[in-house]
């Protein structure tokens, strides 16, 4: 098959090469900051010979270096994500709102979208580092083990839900995880009713997160604002009860900013 042959199973104008090319740049990550052109290779189950093409493409294009033996992103592939953030009003609408926010509760707060099965976070003002694992915009997370992921999915069309409850993998990332489709169902319809999402260190052990939906002039829900706070502030429950009101006031006020904003 060559490498612009087309895949009938996707549809007829589905172009192969293109979704091995982000796949090549998807290669590098925290983790493999640098990689070889066999662990490319390795890595994204191309061919050695295919990897190379690849690679030395985005070389030519300013989106990878090499110092010969070892690839690497450079700054330019920020375009890429930066051409659909700076299509958003959502993150500079949001970000004063969570600013007051952080500064009234002294916690992080954080705005996220769904892609898929993961939340990708648009947004944040973080206060004192409270995670293990360094969050910042273009962060993901699978969805549902997080307060933003869960706001999110309450609010999917209940089709897409279905499916995502009957396919997704839930493993768990803590001890408290949930893992079980039928109770996740069950959070999601009582996050749904209630209007907020708690989730108690099931993303990290001694974290808790809360999240309300940002819904756009129309009432959909579009993304989802969070705060962050380690468990040793109090139980879930006085976290739920200092955190919460100013929560949903912020998420109020970005709403209400997003529908003054021309065309909503």
């Amino acid at each position: 098959m060559s490498e612009e042959s087309e895949t009938p199973a996707r549809g007829t104008e589905y172009v192969q090469s293109l979704e091995r090319g982000l796949a090549v740049i998807r290669a590098f990550d925290a983790d493999h900051p640098e990689l070889t052109l066999s662990e490319v290779a390795r890595l994204t189950g191309l061919t050695r010979a295919a990897a190379r093409r690849f690679l030395l493409t985005l070389v030519e294009l300013g989106y990878v270096r090499t110092d010969g033996r070892r690839f690497g992103l450079r700054p330019r592939i920020l375009e890429l994500g930066y051409a659909y953030l700076s299509s958003l009003s959502l993150p500079e609408v949001a970000e004063p709102h969570m600013e007051e926010l952080v500064a009234q509760v002294h916690e992080s707060c954080s705005v996220s979208v769904l892609d898929g099965d993961e939340v990708v976070y648009v947004a944040r003002v973080p206060t004192k580092r409270i995670m293990t694992v360094a969050i910042s915009v273009g962060t993901r997370f699978p969805a549902y083990a997080t307060s933003m992921g869960r706001v999110l999915l309450a609010h999917a069309p209940a089709e897409w839900l279905e499916e995502y409850l009957a396919t997704a993998e839930l493993k768990p990332i803590t001890r408290r995880t949930i893992t079980d489709p039928a109770k996740l169902r069950s959070t999601l319809g009582r996050i749904r009713s209630q209007g907020f999402a708690v989730v108690d260190q099931e993303l990290e052990e001694g974290l808790r997160s809360m999240a309300v939906p940002l819904r756009d002039p129309s009432g959909t829900v579009v993304a989802a604002m969070n705060v962050s706070a380690r468990a040793s502030r109090g139980s879930a429950d006085t976290i739920r009860r200092e955190l919460l009101p100013p929560l949903q006031a912020a998420a109020r006020k970005v709403e209400a900013d997003l529908g003054a904003r021309p065309g909503g």
